[in-house]
């Protein structure tokens, strides 16, 4: 993603966090996995689990999302804003932990819940998936 301006400088530090928080949340779920299962192989077998096996298939929707964001930026589609916007909103939507819900929000729940990591990460994506405001206009201090 290539930094042009201090929105494109915003995304890209949006990207790298998410792709942080994903990686915290591969890191967590492998541990969860191999303490069930035993040992995997090599990073190969593991990029197969993550890709095919039901265990990780929780993780998919934040790893769209995220290749997603990557594309809009690549592609300089993201000067409409709407895709933008929509895809902002869905990962707000996605990164909302539920004690009681299913699927992802569960998921995300309990990974919040026991790494530490996990919560710092999420912290500094809620600040980056603020919504922005427009600037405004300073008025001249007058003596």
């Amino acid at each position: 993603m290539s930094v042009q301006n201090p929105s494109d400088r915003h995304l890209d530090e949006l990207s790298q966090a998410l792709l942080r928080l994903h990686k915290a949340l591969l890191d967590a779920e492998r541990v969860s996995y191999e303490r069930l299962h035993g040992r995997i192989a090599s990073n190969g077998a593991f990029l197969q689990l993550v890709l095919g096996d039901s265990w990780f298939a929780w993780l998919r929707p934040l790893s769209y999302s995220i290749t997603r964001l990557d594309e809009l930026a690549e592609t300089d589609r993201i000067s409409s804003g709407t895709e933008l916007t929509d895809l902002l909103d869905s990962v707000r939507s996605l990164l909302t932990p539920a004690e009681e819900g299913e699927g992802f929000a569960r998921h995300y729940y309990d990974a919040l819940q026991r790494v530490p990591e996990v919560g710092l990460i999420h912290a500094q994506v809620k600040l980056l998936l603020r919504p922005r405001q427009a600037p405004t206009r300073r008025e001249p201090d007058e003596h």
